[in-house]
């Protein structure tokens, strides 16, 4: 992620997607970018708003391995892959009633049955269907 990539006034990031997905732009909460400010004042010279002992971006190896010591270290009984945080946020908007094609859009999917696999499993998908 690198700092051109925020709009520090406006709250927001851009985020480019990787395998062709579609780019967007996305919010980022009050506590989220007051955190993001206080590393940009921490490290004001770099680019990179994460970076390496070296100063450049972190390595894909790298973000895989701290998202591997963080499920380690929660004592979580399966190994836990980064890929894992993506999903987790389909099934999480998915439990909230998000409307799919929002979801779509929020994980850069290009064609929707990627994304219909988390309704399909959402818990709350028939609640409110009919009156008591």
């Amino acid at each position: 992620m690198r700092c051109e990539q925020i709009d520090w006034n406006g709250g927001t990031i851009y985020v480019r997607r990787v395998k062709k997905r579609t780019p967007s732009v996305q919010p980022f909460s009050g506590l989220e970018i007051r955190s993001l400010r206080h590393l940009q004042r921490d490290y004001p010279a770099s680019p990179y708003i994460f970076q390496s002992s070296r100063l450049g971006p972190l390595a894909h190896d790298t973000i895989v391995g701290i998202v591997e010591r963080a499920g380690e270290s929660a004592g979580l009984s399966f190994p836990i892959h980064a890929h894992m945080l993506r999903y987790g946020t389909g099934y999480y908007l998915a439990n909230r009633s998000i409307n799919t094609r929002t979801i779509q859009s929020y994980l850069g999917h290009k064609n929707i049955p990627h994304t219909v696999r988390y309704t399909e499993l959402a818990s709350t998908k028939f609640q409110g269907l009919w009156d008591d």
